[in-house]
C-alpha cells in the first residue's frame, strides 16, 4: 500500500460511517465515502467544523449544504505544484490527493532518465499528472473527453507556473486517440491512464472498463517507444483488484520488454491515527530497478 504523507494543504482529519471530513487548504469539507464503514473516531461536535457537508440523492448525484460561504474555487499546493479546488455536483473537488504517491514516482523516473521523455496522460482529468510531469521535464500529451476537464488541466498548469511547458492537450475519445496515434506511428516513453468504470466520449462512444481495460493496456504497450520508462494503471472501480492491472502489465508490457510490476492500492492517513483510508487501486511498470 502507498500512503500520501507529503501534504501539508490537504488533510484527512477524520473518518467514518461512510464519510470523510478533509481539510482543502482552509477549508473543511464533509463527503461521503463507501470505504470509510468503520465508527468515527471524532465526535459530532468535531464534525461540526465543515464548511460544506456533501449529501447524496438516492435518484443519484447530490448537493452541497454549505455551512459558510465560500469561494467557488480557490488553490492549494504539494511541493512545487498548484492546483485549482471546485466543489462540484458530483462530491468531487477536482484532484485526488492519493495520487501524490504515483507523482513522486514518475516524478523521479523522469528526472533519473536524463533524456527526453514523451509522457501520453490518458482520462486525464484535472491534469494532476499532466503537472508533475511537466514539471519534471518530461513533454506531455493530455487527453480526456471532457472539455471542462481539460480546460482545468490548463489552469493547473499556469497555476504552477508551467504554462509554457511542452503540454499537448486533446479533448478527444481516449480509445479512438490511442488507434490514431498507432496508425501515425507516434511513441512515447512513458503511458499514464486512469479509466473511469464507466465513461462516454465526446460523441457519445461508450465505456467500460471490464471489457476495455485488457484492449487499452495492449494497444498503449505497442505505443511505448524502444526506451520505456513506465507505465502506471490507476483505477476507482469498486472491486478491482490490483493484480489484475499487474497481471495484464506483466503479460502485455513485461512481456515484451521486461522491467518490473508492482500494485496496491493508495491511500490517506487519516490524522491522529494509526488508521488509513483506502482510495483505490494501482498497477504500475518500470523499466529499471525496483518499481518502489
Amino acid at each position: 500500500m502507498l500512503v500520501a504523507r507529503e501534504w501539508q494543504d490537504y488533510e484527512l482529519l477524520d473518518a467514518g460511517n461512510g464519510a470523510k471530513l478533509e481539510r482543502w487548504g482552509n477549508v473543511i469539507l464533509s463527503r461521503p465515502d463507501p470505504q470509510a464503514i468503520w465508527p468515527r473516531q471524532r465526535d459530532d461536535r468535531f464534525w461540526s467544523r465543515a464548511d460544506a457537508v456533501y449529501h447524496r440523492s438516492e435518484s443519484g448525484g447530490g448537493r452541497w449544504t454549505m455551512q459558510k460561504q465560500l469561494p467557488r474555487q480557490w488553490s492549494i499546493g504539494y511541493r512545487d505544484l498548484r492546483f485549482h479546488i471546485e466543489p462540484t455536483g458530483f462530491k468531487h473537488t477536482g484532484l485526488f490527493p492519493e495520487q501524490a504517491v504515483n507523482w513522486d514516482w514518475m516524478r523521479a523516473l523522469v528526472r533519473d532518465a536524463g533524456r527526453r521523455v514523451r509522457v501520453l496522460n490518458l482520462f486525464a482529468y484535472t491534469g494532476g499528472a499532466t503537472v508533475a510531469l511537466a514539471a519534471a521535464g518530461a513533454e506531455v500529451c493530455h487527453v480526456d473527453a471532457a472539455k471542462r476537464m481539460v480546460t482545468r488541466a490548463r489552469e493547473n498548469a499556469q497555476l504552477s507556473g508551467l504554462g509554457e511547458r511542452p503540454v499537448r492537450y486533446i479533448t478527444d475519445d481516449v480509445q479512438k486517440f490511442i488507434q490514431r496515434e498507432l496508425r501515425r506511428g507516434n511513441q512515447y516513453e512513458a503511458i499514464v491512464m486512469d479509466p473511469p468504470t464507466y465513461g462516454r466520449g465526446p460523441t457519445g462512444e461508450l465505456w467500460k472498463l471490464e471489457e476495455a481495460l485488457f484492449e487499452l493496456i495492449r494497444d498503449c504497450a505497442r505505443l511505448l517507444s524502444d526506451r520505456p520508462l513506465f507505465m502506471l494503471v490507476n483505477s476507482y472501480t469498486t472491486g478491482f483488484s490490483p493484480l489484475v492491472a499487474a497481471n495484464m502489465l506483466k503479460r502485455e508490457v513485461s512481456a515484451r520488454y521486461g522491467g518490473h510490476v508492482q500494485s496496491g492500492e493508495v491511500a490517506l492517513p487519516i490524522t491522529d491515527s494509526a488508521l488509513v483510508l483506502p482510495c483505490g487501486a494501482y498497477g504500475r511498470w518500470s523499466l529499471q530497478g525496483p518499481a518502489d
